[in-house]
């Protein structure tokens, strides 16, 4: 039976990178390199019904043990990688019982894990860190989780005196450009309830989410000649940035956390007759989200008296909702992780997520989903590394959740 490490070494390997721009799932063929290598993988250790669909989502199941009434229980993760920084030809290199100091990731880039800037890495000394050489990032979002869910399903099939309820396994493209669920089948699927393995930190316990829109800002200026622009040109590009301070400072990423929500320029282009910003909006309350509409509206609104109707159009799209509502009624599915996190001597946190997953998705398609941790951290960024203690305890985690049989 292959350790977590080794599959983790090997899946981050394959460049699974999917790209926001490109409307088909999965937005990238490449992320079939990895589905197909899983495929033969849950084959070959015996897994059952295992198939892949043309839209790259894989399902397999492993047969309950147990002749009682319970209901199947499954785990999701997904197989692609954030764009925010390539995913081709990941090295990652294990820097042996971690000592605590400052690891330089690359010397030539400037880049160093330094415990002042990262506090978690002090829970993580006499472990085995994994890094990149620092021209990529990981991948640990989600290969760590990916790893842990085919250690469980070997460790399951292979140990069939272990028992437990039908377990359903499956993984998803396109997760990390919000379109992971897009194509998820949940019949299809076949569980009662499930968790999505794609947290942070060794412990962490997430059932809730931001609720999330999409804003795009459209700046319509007039170009003429700088010689003569005197009281003639609008700058789009200028006027964009006008909108931008007008909005509340305080409220982006960079001033933000816990549950506090914010909006975050992610991109602009243009130039001076037109330009384009897109925003994301975010917040766990759905009443401060839509506050946060409304300040945009006004805000352009105003713009556009001073500057000429129709110089600002504004464009917002709901994308995803807080998934606690969904999984309020079901709390055993979080009381099950304590008692097994508890029982394996790990700490319990239960933490909202700043950002989306899954699981937010599936949980309002009728598949209540909470997330549970991967033990990986720095996600989407050169300086992303995971231990291999805490993904063999993730894996500990899992195999304890298949043996919680749910009464039906």
């Amino acid at each position: 039976m292959q350790t977590v490490l080794e599959r983790f070494l090997r899946y981050v390997k394959v460049d699974t990178q999917s790209q926001e721009e490109v409307e088909a799932v999965p937005s990238t063929k490449k992320q079939f390199d990895l589905a197909n290598m899983l495929v033969e993988e849950l084959k070959a250790m015996g897994a059952h019904n295992v198939r892949i669909t043309d839209n790259c989502y894989i399902y397999a199941e492993i047969p309950a043990t147990t002749d009682e009434k319970v209901a199947s229980l499954g785990f999701i993760s997904h197989m692609d990688t954030s764009d925010a920084v390539s995913g081709k030809d990941v090295k990652p290199r294990i820097i042996k019982d971690y000592d605590g100091g400052k690891v330089v990731i690359n010397k030539e880039l400037g880049l160093v894990l330094d415990p002042a800037e990262y506090p978690d890495l002090l829970t993580r000394v006499g472990e085995d860190l994994i890094v990149t050489d620092g021209n990529t990032l990981l991948g640990a979002d989600d290969k760590a989780g990916v790893a842990e869910i085919m250690t469980m399903a070997d460790y399951l099939l292979t140990n069939r005196e272990v028992k437990h309820g039908k377990i359903l396994i499956g993984f998803t493209p396109d997760e990390e450009v919000g379109r992971g669920a897009d194509f998820f089948d949940v019949k299809e699927f076949g569980a009662d309830y499930a968790y999505t393995v794609d947290g942070g930190a060794l412990g962490e316990i997430e059932y809730e989410n931001f609720n999330a829109a999409g804003l795009t800002v459209t700046v319509t200026g007039k170009s003429v000649h700088p010689g003569s622009a005197k009281n003639v040109m609008k700058n789009a590009l200028t006027l964009g940035m006008k909108f931008d301070a007008m909005l509340p400072v305080h409220e982006v990423p960079e001033n933000t956390e816990g549950y506090e929500g914010f909006h975050h320029l992610t991109n602009m282009e243009g130039n001076v007759d037109k330009a384009v910003m897109h925003y994301i909006l975010r917040d766990h309350d759905a009443a401060k989200l839509e506050e946060k509409k409304r300040v945009v509206r006004e805000t352009a609104a105003h713009l556009n008296s001073i500057y000429g109707a129709g110089t600002f159009d504004i464009d917002i799209k709901d994308q995803y909702s807080n998934m606690k509502e969904k999984i309020e009624p079901h709390m055993f599915l979080i009381d099950n992780v304590k008692d097994v996190m508890t029982g394996l001597g790990i700490a319990p946190k239960v933490c909202a997520i700043r950002g989306g997953t899954d699981g937010a998705r599936l949980s309002f398609m009728g598949l209540p989903c909470p997330n549970l941790c991967t033990g990986g951290a720095n996600f989407h960024g050169r300086l992303e590394y995971v231990t291999t203690q805490s993904m063999e305890k993730c894996v500990s985690i899992l195999i304890g959740l298949a043996g919680k049989k749910i009464k039906k």
